[in-house]
């Protein structure tokens, strides 16, 4: 070994020795900076963590660009990054808000609606009762056709049983808010057809200028009761729930209101033929 003191390893040894030409010795001094080197800032530069990604996404920034609220778009031209740019709640979708506030909004009004439904069942199932079994004094299929004979209507022998079967399917179905809008419209179109038959009954005795005031206006409040279940709907506590038409009834409940008051009248026209005014 050298010993420390020995000056003679530390010098640098003269170009003109007897050292190989393929040697090559290494100032350390060449390792210091230049005056003028600005850097090699190009190798020591962190990259961004989101230099990956494609130019049309828009990523957030660790430190200047806030990360996204839920439902906040920034306001019109301020840049989405910068600070101070005040944010504006965007529009949330209807059936978002429905979904959320749905239950708050309407309050009662299912309740509402499944009294009047149930009520207006019922009594069409009951009145569907008496025609086909005879229950509570009812006439029975025997006197029902009968009654559609001297109403004056044709085929009664197979009008009777669409009729009462008609009758008291729809009640069922309005009583379990399935398929409220046809059943509905069935009921229309019975009770428009029934009203007619009072009309015309209410002419041959001479008593038409008095069917408002002589116990019809039950028909009439019970063909508005229907109406309105159709235009309305059936409401949250039913088997239609899911369905569009229980909460935001609009286009189907006027097609269904058109074909049960004309429905009616067709019955009327066709298996009858009478003018109920003349």
């Amino acid at each position: 070994m050298t010993s420390p003191q020995d000056p003679g390893p530390w010098q640098r040894p003269d170009d003109s020795g007897g050292r190989p030409a393929s040697a090559s010795l290494v100032d350390p001094e060449d390792d210091l900076p230049a005056a003028h080197y600005g850097g090699d800032f190009e190798t020591t530069a962190i990259p961004r963590y989101d230099a990956s990604k494609p130019a049309s996404e828009h990523p957030f920034g660790l430190m200047s660009d806030p990360d996204p609220l839920p439902y906040v778009q920034p306001s019109a031209g301020l840049a989405p990054g910068a600070y101070g740019a005040s944010a504006a709640p965007t529009e949330v979708g209807v059936h978002d808000a429905d979904r959320r506030f749905d239950g708050e909004r309407r309050g009662t009004q299912d309740l509402g609606l499944l009294l009047l439904r149930v009520a207006v069942g019922v009594l069409l199932i009951g009145h569907g009762l008496q025609k086909v079994f005879g229950l509570w004094g009812g006439p029975g299929l025997g006197g029902f056709r009968d009654s559609l004979n001297e109403w004056g209507f044709q085929h009664a022998d197979i009008l009777t049983y669409v009729a009462a079967g008609g009758q008291i399917a729809a009640g069922v179905l309005l009583v379990l808010g399935l398929f409220t809008p046809i059943a509905a419209a069935g009921a229309l179109a019975y009770l428009v057809t029934a009203l007619l038959v009072e009309v015309a009954t209410a002419r041959d005795e001479a008593r038409l200028s008095d069917f408002l005031t002589d116990g019809h206006q039950y028909q009439l409040i019970l063909v508005c009761a229907v109406a309105a279940i159709v235009l309305i709907g059936p409401g949250r506590y039913g088997l239609d729930a899911g369905r569009g038409w229980s909460r935001r009834p609009f286009v189907g409940s006027f097609a269904a209101l058109i074909l049960g008051v004309g429905a009616g009248v067709a019955i009327w026209v066709f298996l009858n033929g009478a003018n109920p005014l003349a």
